[in-house]
């Protein structure tokens, strides 16, 4: 049976490396995948997964209007697909989350779905929270916080380092914009 896992974690933790590495793994055995991203994330280049160390390639770009599982379906049709790869998960829509469930239990293909569990405001983003629901598999990856303990949160900062705590659920950014903490650094900078 094929499962849906969630691999979740705070912001530069390297999800989108080892989406990027699960990918290699299926490709070197000779088996076909098909990797989505968000198209809000166009940090790098539009429908390419990136990662902070260098890694990257192409992927299809996904938006609230896609039906992800029509397109794995369709692809599935015309050459077998061994793995479907999603990397900021966080983006899906609830209604993607299930397509991507049904993707597991009816056509049988293992879906790897990466992203941030909650945003800048400690709150669950709607596809992670879906995710969470659904998954068969949920899996943190670690970061570390400034005090070396695990980071869980993502602080919005501004150009001059000093922490946001109001505003659109997404803003795009990278290091510039976002530092990982632990739940107490996270609540002392919001003050």
């Amino acid at each position: 049976m094929a499962k849906l896992y969630f691999y979740y974690a705070s912001m530069n933790a390297g999800k989108s490396t080892n989406l990027l590495q699960a990918d290699f793994n299926y490709r070197e055995r000779g088996m076909r995948t098909m990797l989505f991203t968000a198209a809000i994330d166009d940090r790098f280049a539009a429908g390419t997964i990136t990662s902070r160390i260098g890694l990257k390639a192409p992927a299809i770009a996904f938006d609230a209007t896609t039906d992800i599982g029509a397109c794995v379906a369709r692809q599935h049709g015309e050459d077998a697909i061994s793995c479907v790869l999603v990397d900021e998960a966080q983006f899906l829509t609830p209604a993607q989350v299930d397509q991507l469930a049904r993707v597991c239990d009816v056509v049988g293909i293992p879906v790897l779905a990466y992203g941030l569990r909650t945003d800048f405001q400690g709150a669950l983003f709607p596809g992670s929270a879906r995710l969470l629901a659904l998954a068969d598999s949920l899996v943190e990856i670690k970061s570390v916080c400034m005090c070396g303990r695990k980071a869980t949160m993502n602080l919005r900062v501004d150009a001059g380092g000093r922490a946001i705590a109001e505003g659109q659920q997404t803003e795009i950014g990278g290091n510039d914009r976002y530092v990982a903490l632990c739940r107490r650094h996270f609540t002392e900078a919001l003050g």
